[in-house]
């Protein structure tokens, strides 16, 4: 971490819109503004673009949700126009700059110092001595034309601040304020389709977009020095689903992603097969529901779990994270009380900011493959429970069927069972689900019988079919 190679003491790490949600929330504090305040912090900087939704009361700040682009920013614009007028330039001389590197550079700082002025005239002028082969260059920009170069990356700022809406479960109207930070912020189009995606809301334009995060943050550290803001409180959120693997390959989530923390998540889960001592959980963070398709944080293992039939063990994992976002996660056997955990902090394999925001793309982008996916899988474990509950009554009250019912369940059930692991990777849902019709069709008439045939008590021998955590 570059602070840390500067000596510097890390005291807490928050996300740069959090920072400047901070610096404007204190600023309106200090102008008595009370109230609680939904503000929607949009951070266009030169390389990186990111929203956060903070709710505000007082010196209480709750980040609702996050979102944005690592991939996006002015440095994209200024590209926009190096091209535009590196293609004019070929026009006008005959000569390609492209492949020069001296020359490009140059250009592209005149394009940086064009779009600082687009946002306050209506043209810039773009002029360099001697940029290629001793030939002076010299153009005009209106801004008109930077928008239309800039067009569809301008629209792409909309959709983190529409996802990080829809994340929070607010509509554009729950929004008091929109508060503009970093220095791409003030490009008049950019402002223009906030005003329209807000219905003509009028934009915070109080704090200096360049400078909110460093006092955010400077303000923030103040507070962790108990030097100022004594009842100053700061909840950030979770940026992805933290969660184990399971036995089918599926992602049990334990804490979702934009969980407000500190936060403390639990699940009962038991064995997926019988007689197991042991189990090893995988802790995994992002937004695929395969597990292998996210990052793997770390592993342990939980031991001296007494053998028994599978489903029947009881574990307690257990998710934790604390305000550093500081993770420990633990397992707990309940009936002998063995206990494993591993702990992980903030820089022990998490992911950087550029990762998190590939991840959640990469889950947009395969979301219908890995519903399909889930769907399967679901469909197969709900064939095996049903299977192997019908087995658990074969082998408990088969006795009260002739010897013919009963091979003939135990060999559906037997088939089933075999059917599901040569053809889970062939199958389709459809597939699963008609194999358990034809499964229910043998062995629902059996146990029938089999209540007819014997005095119950009262106790419903009928398997309670029901689908349960498993890893």
């Amino acid at each position: 971490m570059p602070v840390q190679l500067l000596d510097s003491n890390v005291m807490r790490i928050i996300n740069e819109p959090t920072a400047a949600a901070i610096a404007y929330g204190l600023d309106k504090t200090s102008s008595c503004i009370s109230g609680k305040r939904n503000v929607l912090v949009f951070d266009l900087g030169g390389g990186t673009f990111d929203v956060s939704l903070v709710s505000i009361d007082d010196k209480a700040f709750e980040v609702k949700s996050v979102s944005g682009d690592t991939h996006l920013g002015g440095g994209d614009f200024d590209s926009r126009m190096v091209s535009h007028f590196v293609a004019e330039f070929e026009r006008k001389h005959g000569k390609d700059i492209s492949g020069n590197p001296r020359a490009i550079s140059r250009l592209r700082s005149a394009c940086e110092r064009a779009k600082r002025t687009l946002s306050s005239a209506m043209s810039a002028n773009v002029d360099i001595d001697c940029l290629f082969d001793g030939i002076d260059f010299s153009s005009t920009l209106s801004r008109a034309r930077f928008e239309k170069l800039n067009m569809d990356l301008f629209e792409k700022c909309m959709y983190p601040v529409e996802k990080c809406l829809k994340d929070a479960n607010m509509e554009k109207t729950d929004v008091h304020e929109v508060v503009l930070v970093g220095g791409s912020s003030r490009i008049p189009k950019v402002q223009q389709l906030l005003v329209d995606f807000f219905r003509g809301k009028e934009l915070c334009k109080s704090i200096n977009p360049d400078e909110a995060v460093a006092c955010g943050a400077a303000m923030y550290a103040a507070f962790l020095n108990g030097l100022d803001h004594k009842d100053f409180v700061l909840q950030d959120v979770t940026p992805l689903s933290l969660g184990i693997n399971c036995y089918s390959g599926l992602m049990v989530v334990l804490i979702p992603r934009n969980t407000p923390i500190p936060a403390r998540m639990e699940k009962i889960r038991s064995t997926p097969l019988d007689n197991m001592t042991k189990v090893l959980f995988n802790v995994y963070e992002g937004e695929r529901p395969i597990a292998k398709d996210n990052n793997l944080l770390g592993s342990f293992i939980l031991s001296g779990i007494p053998p028994a039939p599978k489903h029947v063990p009881k574990i307690n994992c257990c998710f934790e994270i604390d305000a550093d976002g500081i993770l420990k996660c633990s397992a707990h056997e309940l009936s002998e009380g063995s206990r494993s955990g591993i702990t992980i902090t903030d820089h022990s394999g998490r992911l950087s900011k550029n990762e998190v925001d590939r991840m959640l793309k990469e889950a947009n982008k395969f979301k219908v493959e890995d519903d399909i996916y889930r769907q399967k899988v679901q469909s197969r474990n709900a064939l095996e429970n049903y299977a192997g509950s019908m087995k658990s009554v074969l082998r408990r009250h088969g006795r009260n069927i002739g010897r013919k019912e009963q091979r003939k369940m135990g060999d559906a059930i037997e088939q089933a069972i075999q059917w599901v692991d040569w053809n889970f990777l062939l199958a389709d849902v459809r597939r699963f689900e008609d194999k358990m019709e034809e499964l229910k069709e043998i062995c629902d008439p059996i146990v029938s019988k089999m209540l007819q045939a014997i005095e119950i008590d009262g106790t419903d021998i009928r398997p309670k079919v029901e689908i349960i955590d498993i890893d």
